[in-house]
């Protein structure tokens, strides 16, 4: 022990080791309400259109993240139009571009296919840190960038790489669009320095006004003939709460009060397979070998990217 070095009191541990063990129910219960929305988005497609069910749960998240704020931190209200405007370019992203995308890619592809799309986010983030926040680019990004590049040939090509014949190339794209679409949100966000409910709750208010004003602009249906509206609103409830609202707050709930954010972050990559069992029991869609394969490539990707594996250096470069 090193002279004049304070020790911390008992309770000290105490204290710390009972807000890790909250830390874990809080990102366990956001992994189990994120490991259900993909079911949820073919539930939901089946009533509702693309936008229509975007309009729907946007509408929900923002009603539920403005409740949260006005009990948890009402000065979030103070300076409405100055936040608006500040959260117009993320909003744009998160929620309009990204789940637009995203619903279209869950329209056309099987659900197991579209949430394995889906997770090369986390490499399109490195790359877009690279680029926009001036991040060093090492060679072990590029190789865990192929990685994951082969998974998504493994999963959109059913393991048939040699013979590159695509199911639906426009669905593939979508998917791999809104990657690429929340990669660059979390960026944005990342240099928005106000608190992150705060900054949700705008973002989901522009994001909700800038779908209303697409869905009466190009009259876009809402939904499906022969839709079912009790069925429809409570998919649409479902995802709005469970994917877009309190699944959020849980998530940095969860990193807020973790004593490592590392063990806590990569939590999130049991998601797609939890996602997998939900897929087979309830939408009865057969798992196919290559998804597992190459959903196994790409999250192998990204915790070996996010990792100190391959770098000499890892504690300066992570």
């Amino acid at each position: 022990m090193k002279p004049g070095v304070d020790i911390p009191p008992p309770y000290f541990y105490t204290v710390m080791k009972k807000q890790q063990s909250r830390s874990y129910i809080f990102a366990a219960l956001a992994i189990l309400a994120w490991s259900s929305a993909s079911t949820a988005f073919k539930l939901g497609l089946i009533h509702f259109t693309p936008p229509g069910m975007l309009l729907f749960s946007a509408l929900i998240a923002s009603l539920f993240l403005i409740f949260y704020n006005a009990i948890a931190n009402p000065a979030a209200f103070r300076k409405l139009p100055a936040h608006c405007l500040k959260s117009l370019p993320a909003g744009l992203l998160n929620p309009f571009l990204y789940y637009v995308l995203l619903f279209s890619a869950y329209s056309r592809l099987r659900a197991q296919e579209a949430q394995a799309l889906n997770y090369t986010w986390a490499i399109m983030l490195s790359l877009f840190s690279v680029l926009l926040l001036k991040e060093s680019f090492r060679i072990k990004d590029l190789l865990m960038l192929l990685l994951s590049f082969i998974g998504v040939m493994i999963i959109s090509t059913k393991g048939q790489i040699q013979k590159l014949q695509f199911d639906d190339v426009l669905g593939t794209a979508l998917a791999l669009g809104s990657s690429v679409i929340w990669a660059l949100y979390w960026v944005i966000s990342l240099k928005d320095k106000r608190e992150s409910t705060v900054k949700l709750m705008y973002n989901f208010l522009d994001g909700f006004i800038l779908i209303l004003l697409f869905v009466l602009l190009s009259k876009a249906p809402i939904l499906h003939p022969g839709a079912l509206i009790p069925q429809a609103l409570l998919t649409g409830t479902w995802i709005g709460i469970f994917e877009m609202g309190l699944t959020f707050v849980l998530w940095l709930k969860a990193l807020e009060l973790t004593e490592n954010t590392a063990k806590i972050s990569n939590l999130i990559f049991i998601t797609p397979f939890l996602s997998l069992l939900l897929i087979r029991s309830i939408l009865a869609e057969a798992i196919h070998p290559a998804t597992i394969l190459g959903l196994s490539l790409i999250v192998a990707s990204n915790l070996i990217q996010k990792s100190g594996l391959f770098t000499r250096k890892a504690a300066k470069v992570q």
